[in-house]
């Protein structure tokens, strides 16, 4: 063989080997490009499936209306639903404090109401306690029946003194109120002159003072009559030193 044809052969076996070698690459390359693009939680099937068609996206260079208005209502009318709940939590709560607040009134009203009867009630007894406890604040003998017939007689203005109607006692009756005259000319005439003060009954009616007995044998009434009598004619009782 000649050294051209060994160098052709060899240059022509040597472009086939080539072309072989450069067809396994770009075969190895596409499969290394078919098996990257396969998920990792895919099968690693090297079938190869013709690509889809991709759909056309379209685009609109209209502008999208009434969505952020449509948000700003939806705000609008939650804010005005929060306010109205809040607004009917507080009409709640002020009405629930107007009728604690009424009840707490009627309630003070009430005791206020126990209360002023309770002291009227106190106050009646003590006023009746009063009135017992003047009523017997005078002994019952002839000390207490001048002093009592004194506050009497100061009440009603008429005047008279301890002394003086002690010592007309004295010499009238010696302090029995039970002393009666039947020899005078009173008694004569058929009215004796009774009582501590040996008043006769006419003039024990005339004078009679309002508030103490009727009976002309009571210590009291007996005084008070014949000092009211006495006042009348004498000018006072402490005035008189003999029968009157």
């Amino acid at each position: 063989m000649s050294k051209n044809f060994l160098t052709r052969g060899h240059s022509r076996a040597l472009t086939r080997h080539h072309k072989i070698a450069a067809a396994g690459v770009a075969a190895l390359g596409a499969a290394a490009i078919g098996f990257s693009a396969v998920p990792s939680d895919a099968s690693t099937t090297t079938t190869t499936e013709a690509a889809a068609p991709t759909a056309k996206v379209a685009y609109s260079t209209e502008q999208i209306k009434d969505v952020k208005a449509g948000i700003t209502d939806q705000l609008a009318g939650a804010s005005v639903k929060a306010e109205q709940i809040a607004a009917k939590k507080q009409a709640a709560a002020e009405a629930a404090a107007q009728k604690k607040a009424a009840a707490a009134a009627a309630k003070a009203k009430v005791e206020k109401a126990r209360q002023a009867k309770e002291a009227a009630s106190r106050a009646a007894e003590r006023t009746v306690v009063k009135k017992a406890a003047a009523k017997t604040s005078y002994s019952n003998n002839l000390d207490g029946w001048i002093r009592e017939s004194l506050d009497i007689m100061k009440k009603h203005g008429i005047p008279g003194s301890y002394e003086g109607i002690h010592r007309n006692i004295m010499r009238e009756s010696s302090g029995n109120p039970k002393a009666i005259n039947l020899w005078d000319i009173n008694a004569q005439n058929g009215i004796p002159s009774k009582g501590l003060l040996q008043v006769i009954p006419p003039t024990f009616e005339a004078y009679h003072v309002p508030g103490t007995s009727k009976n002309i044998y009571d210590p009291v009434a007996n005084i008070t009559a014949a000092c009211n009598y006495a006042a009348d004619k004498y000018g006072t009782m402490d005035n008189v030193d003999s029968a009157y």
